[in-house]
């Protein structure tokens, strides 16, 4: 499952210059996202959560994910 997820958010930030999706316990639905984009940079913080949201809502929306935290940063 991190790698679909992943997958997804490689085609939602292909300029990312970091990107990792980690499954927290084992079960495939608990995740921690990190994402560092330029697309990120001058966004607040919601905003950029936002946008990862938007990347992950079908996953998200058919209960594949229960648990998500992310990380995210603006880069340069």
């Amino acid at each position: 499952m991190s790698a679909r997820l992943e997958e997804l958010l490689r085609h939602a930030f292909p300029d990312a210059t970091e990107l990792s999706v980690s499954d927290r316990t084992g079960g495939g639905d608990h995740f921690q996202v990190t994402v560092a984009a330029p697309r990120f940079r001058d966004l607040s913080l919601v905003d950029q959560h936002r946008l990862v949201y938007d990347a992950l809502a079908k996953p998200l929306a058919d209960g594949t994910i229960h648990e998500l935290r992310i990380k995210t940063r603006g880069e340069r």
